[in-house]
């Protein structure tokens, strides 16, 4: 897994990409009823990070966050994040 969350400003999170390579094609989206604002670059390179903020009545019990990204292989990768 080439994401690490930090978590020490929630519900202000940094996902930042711990891998070797460069992530393209990053978007983070919200399932759930809590409202997601998001600064994501296309691409994230090693010790970058996307920053997401998380809103709403009780996100940790009804929200996830996804994550999407291409890896320069080209696979499709989804990440779900509890908060």
């Amino acid at each position: 897994m080439p994401w690490h969350v930090d978590r020490t400003t929630a519900p202000h999170y940094r996902l930042v990409n711990a891998g070797r390579e460069t992530l393209s094609g990053v978007t983070v989206s919200i399932a759930g009823s809590a409202h997601l604002r998001v600064s994501a670059p296309s691409a994230v390179a090693p010790g970058e990070a996307v920053r997401a903020s998380v809103s709403g009545r009780d996100p940790a019990r009804d929200s996830v966050l996804v994550v999407r990204w291409f890896p320069p292989d080209g696979r499709e990768y989804l990440w779900q994040i509890s908060l």
